[in-house]
């Protein structure tokens, strides 16, 4: 968390009530309150290396070899030269600050960019351009159409706001790029743009502090002594997008970290693997399992000092310092503590870091998940969360711009009984659209939308000949609206709807003929196959959430009163007039076929309407519309005199567009055991549709619970019957995890996974999800939701996404994801393990608080079962390789001592121990680590069944570690007692002992060499020429490092640093040793081939079977099984297609958000 956030927290927790003044900075200034600076860079020039260095020596291993180094400097212990920690903690030091460096310089470029973005400031009775982060609480800025608001603003006069704004997709949680209406106050509106006034306005604003409360806001503007109210219509979020609004003014209420936006958005936090947190359990173990040793040989040296070292003084004598065998154990205990320093690896974690860098790269390069439209590839933006992405357990998705592309597409209609729509082949048989398939023509219509597409021309054949039901059809879906509509070019129409469905349903009828022009408050300008002519506009009958319809009332040209309605056709079937019963019932047919397409559905119908009637109905409509009392109720009751024996026209089916492959991956997913989580702020009914077209529900599932109690008692009912359905034996007191939890385990506990007798869903709605999260239903709504196969979270806050999430982490032991595309899916993805952001239409801010970003959902398939799968097997390869290694290494001089006196010996020579990390073993390591593969990427993908491993972490746990370490221990017994038996009392061929101390050395390191290079070659499966050149160039390297170190002139330049003079060139040549390395070769890789061999034939898992199963295909070089493209199949209904928010009728006829150039332009429709 950065210092201007824990700043930001403090103030808060102080601040009850918020007080500014507009243009009064200097007033302003005394509040303390914060700029509008974006800060997420770490360092700065100054602070880089102190902040940097003290960081990586929080890290154990490095602080263990900085005190290691302080201890190689006191003489009496020093049993190594000081440079062989110096030079690898130099190199592990400054590898990791330049890969910090460059990440924060990263962060800095981000910060710049956004923070130095342009913005219209009112000051002294002029505008003036000034910078983002330059913008104060009680300034008056400037914003024009189609700009994001940078800050959280209030509404002033007509186009005129007063706050700042949040971002795109927190304004309201329903469709998050839809229009919503925003109003100015009248006081305001009469400045309009007049700099003088703006600059002279003075009023004072009282509001609430800084909260996360999207959809509250209270207030009160005092100006000339007279109170105004300010509520949430009045607040402009920070990152909205002004539409249908040539420009307006804002006054800042709140700035940078106090808008609501940020105060969503959740702490920054430093995310650590799972991997991570194992590693520093395993390195507290190694320090353990040090001292041990370290205590058993100073306990052997003070033994053998007692009885043989105060004997043997005469020829070995004690030094000054030491005055019993007591005083030089301890001694002997740090040497040793020296000496077995490599048991703690101090490469591991920058070579971890190097290894998540290189596999990040893997993901930037991929070109299958570059996304040509928009040019945008996709992006690791951090490098230690890899491996993690091949332990994903649940993922957590928003739903519109992730899983949709949030565009909805006019597909099929039902006209008079008569389906449209299909396409047909010559025989008349049913196809599938494709590109080669040939659209309808509608050049005949001049003011048609280009981009419309349409395949069925019976449907053009019928408007062209006049069908009157055809005719009446697309003029209710032309009328029927709350659309708006600009014509800044002649002919040239744009469209801006508060719902894409409602956009789909006008820009349809446009391209049949009917084209929606232009409103008012009182009048509707339609095209009509070439002929304008204008509605007078009457009435709109609202939609809301319990009518789930809307109608309007117009009078046409020809003086006829109509009522025009489309909605659910569960309930504009009950509105029919009963003649249409035969039509209502081919037309319910029609509305099956479109369900089971996964089509968003609506019912049209009319209803023409006799004048005197209408007259009364209005006067009934005026007196409901004053009403103070009841007001809703009696509006309803009102409507539902006029909506009622209504006319059949037809309905309408609208795809909303899927982004491509989402079926498809979700089904991969979930056959790699993947759970799915749609958490979205969007409406019931709508989240379900997507959930089954998406194939997180079907049709085949055994049940489906809904949650929507009001109260805790009910939601918790409703939870213990899903449950109780789901596994009985779970309700009981008997059942493992209810006998655990009456015991109070502390807090916190993990949950484990329980099996369910079959497939089911939840769905649960925010005001349910608000009572489960409480803390004593946490645990139900946990339980019961990790037994269904999806999940659907409707009507969310961006804080209950996180909260959901954070559920999961705590009392799930799994690593979870977290994708979304908006301002409002950024605490989720910060809560998540791993965040994920797509760069979609809702602007940057998911994607720059995420950790990998990409532009389509279907990228998440690759991302997981490819990159993910390959790093972490890569890591846990490496790791197990690098524990190996170093234990086989460190434990020779375990043995070596029990020979040497216990007098802190080496046995190999200082270089070696130098180079052995750095520079022998390093490279092998490294390239098994960035270029092995167990199978190609064809092969991950059509078998998920390969992730499974990692979701449960088989391949590197405590379990595997301890085979490491045991693997090491015989490893260290063959490669000392081996060449200690053989070179013993050995002579060479011309009578020459070969048993001397420096022989042995040369013969141990060699054949250690020999051997970690032969293990990696057993561990890797996917050999590269990259592969080869490290692993065995390695090798090579070490001969000729080994003859320039142990060569006649560099030993006789430095007898002191270099003293094995000749010993390669003598030892080399014998063959002897090269017997002796072949079989210490064989006896440590005997049994890890053997162990290889036998464990898929005693204790085979599922992958090794799958495993086989490819083996056995690329044997007889068969393809990789092809999958089809699913279809959506499903017998259920959308009962209501659009996503309408109440009031935006009555904003329509009140001519408030019209753009006559008579009247003043009082409000502005916004997009999130």
């Amino acid at each position: 968390m950065s210092l201007v956030e824990s700043q930001s927290e403090d103030r808060q927790s102080e601040e009850q009530v918020r007080y500014l003044q507009a243009n009064g900075r200097e007033l302003n200034s005394k509040f303390g309150y914060p700029n509008n600076t974006i800060k997420t860079s770490r360092y700065s020039v100054l602070n880089f290396l102190p902040l940097n260095l003290f960081e990586q020596f929080q890290r154990l291993a490095n602080a263990y070899f900085l005190i290691l180094l302080f201890l190689q400097l006191i003489p009496q212990i020093s049993s190594l030269a000081w440079y062989t920690t110096v030079i690898p903690l130099m190199v592990v030091l400054s590898v990791t600050a330049v890969k910090d460096a460059i990440d924060d310089m990263k962060r800095h470029q981000n910060d710049n960019q956004v923070n130095n973005r342009s913005v219209l400031v009112v000051m002294n009775g002029r505008i003036k351009e000034d910078k983002w982060m330059n913008i104060q609480v009680g300034d008056i800025i400037k914003l024009k159409n189609n700009q994001p608001v940078t800050v959280s603003t209030s509404l002033g006069c007509g186009f005129f706001f007063f706050g700042l704004s949040e971002y795109k997709g927190t304004l309201l949680l329903l469709l998050e790029t839809n229009l919503k209406v925003k109003q100015a106050i009248s006081v305001t509106s009469d400045l309009e743009d007049n700099l003088g006034l703006l600059s002279a306005f003075d009023g004072k604003v009282r509001c609430e502090s800084p909260n996360n409360k999207l959809d509250k806001f209270t207030g009160i503007l005092t100006y000339k002594g007279k109170n105004y109210t300010l509520d949430h219509d009045k607040l402009l979020l920070r990152g909205c997008i002004i539409r249908n609004t040539d420009w307006c003014y804002g006054l800042v209420i709140y700035t940078g970290p106090d808008t609501k936006l940020m105060q969503n958005c959740g702490k920054s936090t430093f995310k650590r693997t799972h991997m991570d947190r194992l590693l520093n359990i395993l390195v507290l173990w190694i320090f353990l399992f040090l001292g041990s040793m370290c205590f058993i040989l100073a306990i052997g040296h003070g033994i053998w000092e007692n009885k043989k070292g105060y004997y043997f003084q005469d020829f070995l004598p004690w030094k000054e310092h030491v005055s019993s065998s007591v005083v030089s154990a301890v001694l002997i205990f740090w040497s040793y503590f020296i000496i077995l320093n490599t048991m703690v690896p101090i490469s591991l974690y920058v070579s971890v870091e190097i290894i998540r860098w290189g596999n990040s790269y893997y993901i930037n390069w991929d070109r299958k998940m570059f996304y040509a439209p928009k040019n945008t590839p996709a992006q690791a933006r951090t490098t230690t969360l890899n491996e993690e992405l091949g332990q994903v357990k649940y993922v957590f998705s928003d739903k519109t711009g992730t899983l949709t592309q949030n565009i909805m597409v006019f597909n099929k209609c039902s006209i008079n009984g008569i389906f449209y729509g299909g396409v047909y082949d010559k025989k008349g048989r049913r196809v599938e659209v494709s590109e080669e398939t040939e659209k309808v023509d509608f050049s005949y219509n001049k003011l048609a939308d280009p981009k419309f597409s349409f395949y069925d021309k019976t449907l053009v054949e019928a408007v062209k000949k006049g069908d009157c039901s055809v005719h009446l059809f697309f003029l209710s879906l032309s009328l029927c609206h709350t659309v708006m509509s600009e014509e800044k070019v002649e002919g040239k129409l744009i469209y801006q709807a508060q719902s894409p469905d409602e956009g789909a349903l006008v820009t349809a009828a446009r391209n049949f003929g009917f084209v929606f022009r232009s409103r008012t408050s009182e009048m509707i300008t339609v095209v009509e196959m070439g002929e304008t002519k204008v509605y007078q506009l009457l009435a709109i009958l609202d939609f809301n959430n319990v009518r789930k319809r809307m109608s309007v009332i117009v009078r046409t040209p020809e003086d006829r009163v109509m009522l025009f309605c489309k909605g659910a056709d569960t309930i504009l079937s009950q509105l029919l007039h009963p003649s249409c019963r035969s039509l209502r019932d081919v037309t319910m047919e029609h509305l099956d076929d479109f369900a089971i397409e996964g089509l968003r559905t609506l019912m049209v119908a009319y209803r023409e309407l006799d004048n005197a009637f209408f007259q009364a109905w209005s006067k009934k409509h005026s007196v409901a519309c004053l009403s103070l009392e009841n007001r809703e109720d009696k509006m309803s009751d009102v409507y539902e005199e006029m909506e009622k024996d209504l006319m059949l026209l037809g309905a309408t089916a609208i795809e909303d567009k899927l982004q491509d492959g989402v079926p498809e991956t979700i089904t991969t997913l979930n056959k790699a055991k993947i759970k799915m989580w749609v958490l979205t702020g969007d409406k019931q009914e709508t989240a379900v549709n997507i959930a089954y077209a998406c194939n997180i529900f079907g049709d085949e599932m055994d049940g489906m619970f809904i949650v929507e109690g009001k109260n805790d008692e009910t939601v918790r009912q409703e939870l213990r019957t899903a449950r109780d359905k789901m596994k009985p034996e779970s309700l009981l007191e008997s059942d493992p995890i209810n006998t655990y939890l009456t015991t109070k385990p502390q807090m916190p506990f993990r949950v484990p996974e329980e099996v369910p007798n079959g497939n089911y869903g939840l769905i649960i709605n925010g005001c349910s999800l608000a009572y489960a999260l409480e803390g004593n239903l946490e645990l139900e709504l946990l339980r019961t939701a990790c037994m269904c196969k999806g999940v659907i979270c409707c009507r969310m806050t961006p804080l209950q996404k996180a909260q959901v999430v954070e559920l999961v982490k705590r009392y799930k032991k799994v690593v979870t994801l977290a994708i979304g595309d908006g301002a409002n899916d950024v605490s989720m993805i910060k809560a998540a393990h791993i965040g994920v952001g797509i760069s979609g239409q809702e602007g940057m801010q998911a994607m720059l608080n995420s950790d990998y970003t990409f532009s389509q959902f279907h990228c998440l398939r690759r991302l997981l079962l490819v990159h993910g799968r390959w790093s972490y097997n890569r890591m846990c390869k490496f790791l197990s390789y690098f524990f190996y290694k170093n234990f086989a290494f460190t434990l020779v001089h375990f043995w070596y001592a029990f020979f040497s006196g216990f007098s802190a010996q080496t046995v190999y020579d200082t270089w070696f121990i130098t180079f052995y990390n750095l520079v022998y073993t390093s490279l092998p390591v490294l390239g098994l680590s960035l270029f092995d593969q167990d199978v190609n990427e064809t092969w991950s993908l059509r078998f998920p069944e390969l992730y499974d491993p990692g979701q449960h972490n088989l391949y590197f746990n405590k379990k595997e570690f301890v085979k490491c370490l045991v693997h090491g221990i015989y490893s260290s017994l063959v490669l000392f007692f081996i060449p200690m038996g053989t070179i013993h009392n050995s002579v060479r061929s011309d009578g020459k002992e070969i048993s001397d101390y420096q022989s042995f050395s040369l013969i141990v390191q060699t054949a250690l060499l020999c051997v970690v290079t032969m293990q990696i070659a057993l561990d890797t499966t996917y050999w590269t020429m990259i592969s080869h050149i490290f692993t065995w160039g390695s090798l090579g390297f070490y001969f000729c490092i080994l003859f320039f170190l142990y060569s006649d002139g560099l030993c006789l330049m430095f007898p002191d640093v270099f003293q094995f003079l000749g010993v390669a060139r003598n030892t080399l040549n014998l063959p002897q040793m090269w017997l002796i390395i072949v079989l210490i070769v064989v006896l440590c890789i005997l049994p890890m081939i053997g162990y290889q061999f036998l464990k898929p034939l005693f204790w085979p898992v599922d992958v090794d079977k799958i495993m086989d199963r490819i083996h056995l295909c690329m044997r007889h070089s068969l393809s990789p099984p092809t999958r089809t493209k699913l279809k959506h199949a499903s017998s259920r209904r959308s009962a209501y297609a659009f996503s309408h928010k109440q009031g935006f009728g009555a904003l329509i006829t009140s001519g408030k958000a019209m753009k006559d150039k008579v009247f003043k332009r009082n409000s502005s429709p916004f997009k999130k």
